[in-house]
């Protein structure tokens, strides 16, 4: 596991010390074998990776997770678990026992309360609860039929993960990690976003999206980013590009 820092002033939480380390590449890739690829070619430079819906189905993803958390790699969870509380409370607590770092569920009160039992005592695994799709914005929810807007659902999202217990949440870079903490008065929630695209490189279908700088200078703790990585033509060169970004992000950060 890497070194963890307490960070000062409004992110009193632990978070690595190496920036490299905060960021997740998603191997959102067709099989196991070209996920097994990318991971050897970032050998060195990145050591976190997330795994979605992309391989959930795939015939050897099962042994890849496990060959991952044996060769020190760490492992994201992004299978957003929603089904009743019994079915998830044992999902998170199989992946407990498999070394799982991070496991993304849905924000209905039940099911959250579930995976918080299910995760038990350990101080590994962290569950992160999904607030609003990155691919959503007001219109898109009044289109489902919600009265309110993103801000006001990802509020009260927030503060139902943080009375359920959850260690974290997932939340679009745009709606400012900072300032979800302040409005729920709680610095030690952790932040994941998705939805990060370096300054030219296409949004694809996010529609609130910000750049790796701004992500963790607005107070993102990790990022995860698939796309802009793992289909480029040089991921190495690609992803330190990145980890530079977010240093400069780091460094624009306001003390205290």
């Amino acid at each position: 596991m890497p070194d963890l820092i307490q960070t000062p002033g409004p992110r009193s939480r632990a978070v690595p010390g190496a920036m490299a380390d905060r960021l997740i590449v998603a191997l959102d890739l067709p099989d196991p074998a070209q996920a097994r690829r990318m991971v050897e070619s970032l050998d060195g430079v990145v050591s976190f990776f997330k795994i979605g819906l992309w391989l959930l189905f795939a015939d050897g993803t099962d042994r890849l997770i496990g060959d991952l958390i044996r060769s020190g790699k760490h492992v994201f969870l992004d299978y957003k678990m929603f089904d009743i509380g019994e079915t998830v409370k044992q999902g998170v607590a199989r992946a407990v026992e498999r070394g799982v770092r991070f496991v993304t569920v849905h924000g209905d009160p039940e099911i959250m309360r579930a995976a918080v039992e299910g995760k038990g005592a350990s101080d590994v695994t962290k569950i992160f609860a999904i607030t609003v799709l990155t691919s959503l914005d007001d219109a898109a929810l009044r289109e489902m039929g919600y009265g309110i807007s993103v801000k006001q659902l990802i509020r009260l999202r927030v503060r139902k993960a943080i009375d359920c217990g959850c260690d974290g949440i997932i939340a679009s870079p745009d709606d400012r990690p900072d300032e979800i903490r302040r409005m729920v008065s709680n610095d030690r929630l952790l932040i994941a976003t998705p939805g990060v695209r370096p300054a030219g490189a296409s949004v694809d279908d996010h529609k609130r999206h910000a750049t790796p700088q701004d992500a963790i200078a607005n107070g993102a703790d990790y990022l995860v980013i698939g796309r802009p990585i793992v289909k480029a033509v040089d991921p190495v060169a690609s992803a330190r590009a990145i980890i530079r970004e977010m240093e400069a992000g780091e460094a624009q950060r306001a003390p205290g």
